[in-house]
């Protein structure tokens, strides 16, 4: 299943949105897939990104791919199962259960688990095949304009 984005200057699917199936993505649009993961399914409260690992995530000669990678990919379905283009990552507890290879295809499915006010709690799990490789709570807030544009310097003053 494809995702559309709602970006003119980024390619869409060919495959029409479904008003009860799959969401636009509003957030994270721009996000480099070939390290983050491709957005394959997108609902309400609930995302999944397919990290295809590459030689490029490699920190050794056995073919170790670095956290950093694996961590990007849930922070974008978290993000995605938000689906909000102010949302931004307050907090994580994470888990790193098994290691993953060059090569390897990780599956992170994100489902939103709390919701109070503009904060969210977002659980997501991580597999290679069926061994659980990551899990982690993130905890997001939705502001009320882009994180960039909020002048936080001058609130930091005050």
């Amino acid at each position: 299943m494809a995702v559309q984005r709602n970006k003119e200057n980024i390619e869409e699917t060919e495959e029409k949105v479904e008003p009860e199936g799959l969401s636009i993505l509003r957030t994270h649009e721009l996000i480099n897939t070939y390290y983050s993961g491709e957005l394959t399914e997108l609902r309400e409260g609930f995302a999944k990104v397919s990290l295809m690992t590459n030689e490029e995530m490699r920190v050794d000669s056995y073919g170790l791919i670095h956290g950093g990678f694996i961590f990007c990919a849930a922070d974008f379905a978290a993000m995605a199962a938000v689906n909000d283009p102010n949302v931004v990552l307050s907090a994580a507890t994470s888990t790193f259960l098994s290691p993953v290879r060059v090569y390897d295809e990780v599956v992170f499915t994100a489902k939103l688990r709390h919701k109070e006010g503009r904060k969210r709690e977002v659980i997501v799990v991580g597999h290679v095949l069926d061994i659980k490789v990551f899990e982690a709570s993130m905890k997001t807030v939705i502001l009320d304009k882009h994180v960039l544009k909020l002048d936080l310097m001058n609130a930091i003053k005050e």
